[in-house]
């Protein structure tokens, strides 16, 4: 009869051997029309943004690390190598989002308020989510994939998820208007 602890090990096993499986599913979920990914920002070291703040001034925000930088790159060359062809990359203004969406290099970058952070400002989160959903609409009614480059709090809004740095959530837009989840791909 096996024990508790050969149990254990043979559903870690088990979980082991289904984990490149389920990174492949994610892949396979990215490239699929109507998918697109909704990506925390690269690395940027702290939490919200300095006192001070102002939008079109990168040297008041919370900016990304080298290790960041890195990571964007390295982000955008996954997409690449997966074959998810990208038609646009929308990005939230603050620095960390801009500066993550140009270092992918997956696709023309557009700046969209309506994945600005509401860190500070949470009263937005409504407005700024319907924008969202019409213009994913938008989007799927034109057969165009996008990258959503934005912040923790507002994926977080949108999906339940708490996403890593450069952690891509992928979304999909629901026949009722709902955002669900299709999988999600995370950094190394």
């Amino acid at each position: 009869m096996p024990t508790i602890f050969n149990r254990l090990v043979l559903c870690a096993l088990f979980v082991l051997a289904t984990l490149p499986a389920f990174a492949q599913d994610s892949w396979l979920q990215a490239r699929a029309p109507g998918t697109h990914l909704l990506m925390r920002h690269a690395l940027a070291p702290g939490t919200g943004d300095p006192a001070g703040f102002a939008l079109g001034d990168c040297a008041t925000q919370r900016n990304l690390s080298e290790a960041g930088r890195r990571q964007a790159r390295q982000i955008g060359e996954r997409l690449r190598s997966n074959g998810v062809a990208v038609d646009v990359v929308l990005t939230s203004r603050w620095c960390r989002s801009s500066e993550t969406a140009e270092l992918l290099g997956v696709g023309p970058v557009t700046p969209e308020p309506a994945i600005d952070s509401f860190f500070q400002n949470r009263q937005t989160a409504a407005d700024q989510t319907a924008a969202l959903k019409a213009r994913l609409a938008g989007l799927d009614a034109a057969g165009r994939k996008a990258v959503l480059v934005t912040h923790q709090v507002n994926i977080t809004a949108l999906t339940d998820i708490f996403p890593a740095s450069g952690e891509i959530v992928l979304i999909r837009l629901d026949p009722d208007g709902g955002i669900g989840v299709a999988g999600r791909i995370r950094p190394e």
